[in-house]
């Protein structure tokens, strides 16, 4: 075994481990995985850096920008009154016109997107219907992983293995050359998800804490006088804030209600500081002089001084540029003019220093704000709003050539007219030139952490062919298992595959997988499409984690979900799509070349 080697399943050991851990941002991650084969001398800076120009990643960028077009045309917003109204119909009406819905969605648009969609609307429905969201919003995460298998463009992780498997010459997919396939695993799981999983999804927790009469309750009023030490302070620089952790809302100074103050505005006798504090906290300033403490003041829809401001929920979805910061380092109140007074971060209610907080894709958050600066910030994808979901007036005029050129980027790529690349390219930029997107806002479009991820994952791949790392896996497996038959082989992959992506990235799991498993092929003498399709469903049908994959990890926080509740519901359908597509994968991809 060469240094190389031995460099590159070190370097690749690091990597799955600090995916593990979560250390860091999966982009991080994968950029710093990136860096070490570089800099270790495993691969040339151009080849390391090669996944930055590399199809999938042009492809996924294309594919971003279009999914906005036909978002931002407001047709599918236009669609929200007619599923709410036959979703109240009753709970099982709900569970299969949401599950539908997701899955057709995704199967074209991205499945993220889709869910940040229904999510509002799915939360109206269960207010309406008196349905609890734990009961529906599990369902629509797995529909949309269940639709994006059906397309080339349902998932990233599909353009991924399709283009890196041609850089090694096996021809690229097409658009629904595995459309029956995942057609009949979405079948299966649809009839699981409406039939079954209603015996699993939670019911009723024993203290069911809601999450914005909480908050709300911890709202109060401090009355400073001139015994305060902290009159003539900075907010900054006051005990409330460096000894209390308080978090103010609002101060009411001389009739005038302020919300918009920064850290260093100064604190002086006689103000109302409306605040949100634990119950622990207030009860250590009854005894501190000059503070006195007056009944809750809640800043509401129905609070005439409230001047515009009101409480929101919202969600901080995958490629927020908020992940991986705290509200400090983001100086949240200055840029956004918004105060958050509650957070619940896998499962936690957080009301107590909040300002330290590592905020985390899927965190659900209590803002106060103005409406335009929460329009401001679903705008440029920072959150997702829970609550007031709103209708946007569909603009005829860009909804219909956004849908036209949808469609024609589809059949294009479908009818081999062109590739895949070429299509969404000239897509993405017709979105741009007939005025649907705004240059600005197609580039606010793009999930950059995808396409660093993507772009650094890649990186794996190329060391493990680089350094013969594929063949000696490919090796060992056909070593292993080479007693076995090939559908024996398959069946294995697939359950190592989604074992390894409930650990780690999608994207980091297929980067490793797709060289293996053509090495493999090649060793074995069968065709490669059966292992490559089988890796592409594993990596997308992950149902055991709410960290899987992120439409999972969003509805996590509003669904009132526990991690056990995802071993419970999704640990049963992962066995039996695995079982399923064991025999599935080979009928419509024989093993034979």
């Amino acid at each position: 075994m060469n240094i190389d080697l031995i460099i590159t399943f070190a370097i690749i050991i690091v990597g799955v481990f600090l995916f593990v851990r979560d250390y860091f941002t999966i982009d991080t991650t994968s950029i710093l995985i990136m860096a070490m084969f570089i800099v270790a001398g495993v691969l040339t800076p151009e080849e390391g850096f090669s996944g930055f120009n590399h199809p999938a990643t042009l492809t996924l960028g294309c594919i971003f920008v279009l999914s906005a077009g036909i978002f931002k045309s407001g047709i599918l917003d236009n669609l929200s009154y007619s599923i709410i109204r036959i979703a109240k119909v009753n709970y099982v009406m709900a569970l299969i016109i949401f599950c539908l819905i997701s899955g057709v969605f995704s199967a074209f648009i991205n499945d993220t997107a889709v869910v940040a969609l229904l999510l509002p609307i799915a939360l109206t429905v269960c207010k309406e219907a008196n349905i609890k969201p734990s009961r529906l919003l599990m369902p629509i995460s797995f529909a949309a992983l269940f639709g994006g298998t059906c397309t080339l463009i349902g998932t990233s992780t599909n353009i991924l293995v399709s283009s890196y498997s041609k850089k090694y010459g096996v021809e690229a997919f097409g658009m629904f050359e595995f459309s029956l396939a995942a057609l009949c695993l979405m079948a299966i799981g649809f009839t699981y998800l409406i039939v079954f999983s209603p015996l699993l999804l939670p019911k009723k927790r024993e203290v069911e804490e809601d999450f914005t009469i909480n908050a709300e309750n911890y709202i109060t009023e401090l009355i400073i006088s001139d015994e305060c030490k902290d009159v003539g302070r900075s907010i900054a620089n006051s005990d409330l804030v460096k000894e209390y952790n308080i978090n103010i809302l609002s101060i009411l100074r001389d009739g005038i209600l302020i919300h918009e103050f920064s850290s260093e505005t100064k604190i002086f006798k006689g103000d109302t500081l409306k605040v949100i504090a634990i119950p622990k906290t207030l009860n250590r300033l009854l005894d501190v002089d000059g503070i006195k403490i007056s009944g809750a003041q809640l800043v509401t829809s129905g609070n005439e001084d409230s001047q515009g401001y009101h409480i929101y929920e919202v969600i901080i979805p995958f490629g927020s540029d908020l992940m991986g910061n705290s509200l400090k380092e983001l100086h949240f109140r200055r840029r956004f003019n918004c105060s958050v007074i509650a957070i619940r971060q896998r499962g936690e209610v957080m009301y107590d220093k909040l300002s330290l907080v590592n905020l985390k894709e899927g965190d659900m958050l209590l803002i106060i704000g103005k409406e335009e600066d929460i329009k401001q910030l679903e705008v440029k994808n920072r959150i997702v709003r829970l609550t007031e979901h709103e209708k946007k007036r569909v603009d005829l005029k860009k909804a219909i050539p956004a849908i036209i050129i949808g469609v024609l980027v589809v059949l294009t790529a479908a009818l081999n007219i062109t590739t895949i690349l070429i299509s969404g390219m000239v897509g993405a930029l017709l979105m741009i030139l007939l005025g649907i997107l705004k240059p600005k806002e197609a580039y606010q479009a793009v999930e950059w952490k995808v396409i660093f991820m993507v772009a650094g994952v890649l990186s794996m791949g190329t060391a493990l062919e680089k350094t013969g790392g594929a063949q000696l896996i490919a090796d060992g497996i056909q070593a292993s298992l080479g007693q076995y038959n090939a559908h024996v082989t398959l069946s294995v992959l697939y359950l190592v595959t989604f074992l390894s992506t409930n650990l780690i990235s999608s994207k980091a799991t297929a980067a490793l997988m797709t060289p293996v498993v053509i090495s493999l092929a090649a060793l074995m003498g069968v065709s490669e499409r059966p292992f490559l399709v089988a890796v592409m469903f594993a990596c997308s049908l992950t149902f055991m984690t709410p960290m899987s994959y992120p439409t999972n990890t969003m509805v996590y926080a509003p669904g009132n979900y526990k991690f056990s509740d995802f071993l419970k519901v999704g640990t049963p359908l992962n066995i039996i799509i695995w079982l399923a597509a064991s025999f599935i994968i080979p009928y419509f991809f024989p093993f034979a070349k």
